[in-house]
């Protein structure tokens, strides 16, 4: 399976929460993984905000961004190309999304993703609609 997981689902590797337990099982069924090559910072900013705030120990958070980088290593970065571009503009217009949201599912649409993973409604609902199977894996409330 060509998965794709956007940032809010990959960053669940590296802070247990909801849907970690699936996005490892995911990551073991796939047979392709694919990452808009915005993942990365995206999840660096997040994993900065949590040890400011001291949730993680500066020990933790390099053992994060160890991993982090580690799993990157071995997946496709879709880069942000004039395609990649054009989609996320059409993805803007048709639904209420964020624009770096929009980003992740048109690089998952210009990859060819047979599955989008997310843990944003809106983000999964937008993919749905733009034709891409698409899971979502956040809080179940």
């Amino acid at each position: 399976m060509k998965l794709v997981l956007d940032s809010s689902a990959f960053a669940k590797r590296y802070i247990l929460e909801d849907g970690s337990e699936i996005v490892d099982q995911l990551l073991q069924d796939a047979s392709q993984l694919a990452l808009c090559v915005i993942l990365v910072p995206e999840i660096i900013s997040g994993l900065n905000r949590r040890l400011r705030e001291q949730v993680l120990s500066p020990d933790e958070y390099r053992h994060a961004k160890k991993q982090l980088l580690n799993d990157v290593h071995d997946a496709v970065l879709i880069q942000v190309t004039p395609a990649v571009i054009s989609r996320t503009v059409k993805l803007l217009e048709n639904n209420v999304l964020r624009a770096m949201d929009a980003l992740h599912v048109a690089c998952a649409l210009e990859w060819q993703a047979e599955l989008f993973v997310s843990a944003d409604k809106r983000q999964v609902e937008a993919a749905k609609n733009a034709g891409l199977h698409s899971k979502y894996i956040g809080r179940q409330s």
